[in-house]
């Protein structure tokens, strides 16, 4: 996978390296044509962004979120500010370049927040180049006050779209099972954050053992998952806007996993009857039940391809627990993982290209990727206990449940390289997480015939 890095002055460079070393390569001199780089075979050096402290009512709250995104990406080191030259850097001006060049800045953002007569505020920026002396993107966004931290991710997925062209990931949430108490009185509950962690509601009251929760990807206010109880096990849709929690039915048997299409119609789970285990496909709007399974051995954890032709699942029909894919109707079902080890957790990437998997092995768990027809593994994330991986809107990263020997389950994230490997921003114990897409679409044509100072395509 390739990102254009639409600065093309002293943009980072990524070298090609071998499977034994890796080498710097000094930043290139002022260019005229974007750097691409490809970051899955060499070693990103992060991109300095000077990000100027907004002028306004949570200015420096709305900076500081940005900062915290960008770095998390990997793809940007936020420079210090107080090794700024410039300051009183206003929306009607821009900067002094060769101020920022001096420190090392390849981009420079500022911004401010003005309050409207609605009792709304105007939250505006600027991003430049400094070496091309040109302006790389400016956008405005309205809202309330309260609203600030939404506004900061979204301005991030402006800067991360125009920077690496595609699409942000942080104007978005996640959904997890989060657990407190100890292994013999534990309570999980499901539980709603912002992707960084912060907001975290709690949308069960712990009374029930929640499994599995996740989004709909054509409706972001739209999530499924288990609930267990003394006597039963139900899958439920739940509306976040509203609040509303609806069953799909009683069935003979345990319900595991269920997991919408992308269009948002059907859900596919697993139905444990009899001491077998199938996948089924309810259709949302008919309630009609298929099933599409019928193999003596154990099928579960079915995610649908993004144009909904195809289902991943696991199986360990064979003896061993692999990954499958059959057509959307059950049929020309057949293996695809092809290495040693026990596969399970299927997760079909939205770009429609990957498929991340959870993989034990060697005494280890860890969190890999493969091509959608099984070619090129690839392992991100090995440890000690790794399992439930998920996808960012944008394709690029995933985040996993982890646990240290002797300690609690975290949520963490990885990208497509391997190389940015992070504790996620929630704090808490939690398992089963699962991104939502982004909660708006992004601006188009982001920073491309802006005015007369705007850096060319």
């Amino acid at each position: 996978m390739r990102l254009n890095l639409l600065l093309a002055s002293v943009a980072a460079v990524a070298t090609t390296v071998s499977s034994a070393q890796a080498q710097n390569v000094a930043a290139a001199p002022q260019q005229s044509q974007p750097v691409e780089v490809e970051i899955d075979q060499g070693v990103l050096r992060p991109l300095q962004i000077a990000i100027v402290p907004f002028s306004g009512d949570h200015g420096a709250d709305i900076s500081s979120v940005i900062s915290g995104n960008l770095k998390r990406s990997g793809f940007f080191e936020p420079l210090n500010p107080a090794g700024f030259i410039e300051t009183g850097l206003t929306l009607a001006n821009a900067p002094n370049f060769p101020q920022w060049t001096q420190i090392g800045a390849q981009a420079v953002l500022y911004g401010a927040v003005t309050p409207r007569a609605d009792n709304r505020v105007d939250v505006g920026f600027r991003l430049y180049d400094p070496y091309r002396q040109c302006q790389l993107v400016s956008y405005q966004f309205t809202a309330t006050a309260e609203q600030w931290r939404r506004i900061a991710h979204k301005i991030s997925d402006v800067i991360y779209q125009r920077m690496t062209g595609e699409a942000g990931f942080f104007d978005s949430r996640v959904i997890f099972v989060s657990e407190e108490g100890t292994q013999l009185n534990r309570i999980n509950r499901l539980t709603i954050a912002d992707q960084d962690g912060f907001n975290p509601v709690y949308l069960t009251q712990g009374d029930e053992v929640i499994m599995s929760p996740r989004f709909s990807a054509s409706q972001p206010d739209e999530i499924t998952y288990v609930a267990l109880g003394k006597d039963y096990s139900r899958i439920y849709l739940y509306n976040l806007t509203t609040g509303r929690r609806e069953s799909l039915g009683q069935f003979d048997g345990q319900v595991l996993a269920p997991r919408f299409s992308n269009d948002g119609n059907k859900i596919a789970f697993s139905i444990i009857r009899g001491g077998n285990t199938d996948i089924y496909v309810m259709d949302l709007r008919s309630r009609q039940l298929s099933r599409l399974t019928s193999d003596p051995g154990i099928d579960t954890s079915p995610s649908f391809s993004p144009d909904g032709s195809q289902i991943v699942f696991n199986s360990d029909r064979s003896g061993t627990a692999r990954l499958y894919v059959m057509r959307a109707d059950g049929s020309g079902q057949r293996p695809i993982s092809r290495g040693g080890g026990v596969y399970t957790a299927p997760s079909w990437s939205p770009t429609g290209d990957l498929i991340a998997f959870t993989k034990q092995s060697g005494g280890r768990f860890s969190t890999g990727v493969m091509n959608s027809d099984g070619s090129g593994e690839r392992i991100l994330s090995s440890s000690y206990f790794e399992e439930g991986p998920n996808w960012a809107p944008n394709g690029r990263y995933v985040m996993f449940a982890r646990q240290t020997r002797g300690g609690d389950t975290r949520l963490w994230t990885v990208d497509l390289s391997g190389r940015v490997v992070a504790q996620a921003g929630y704090n808490g114990r939690g398992t089963d997480p699962a991104w939502s897409p982004l909660l708006d679409a992004p601006p188009s044509n982001l920073g491309f015939g802006q005015g007369p100072d705007s850096c060319p395509a």
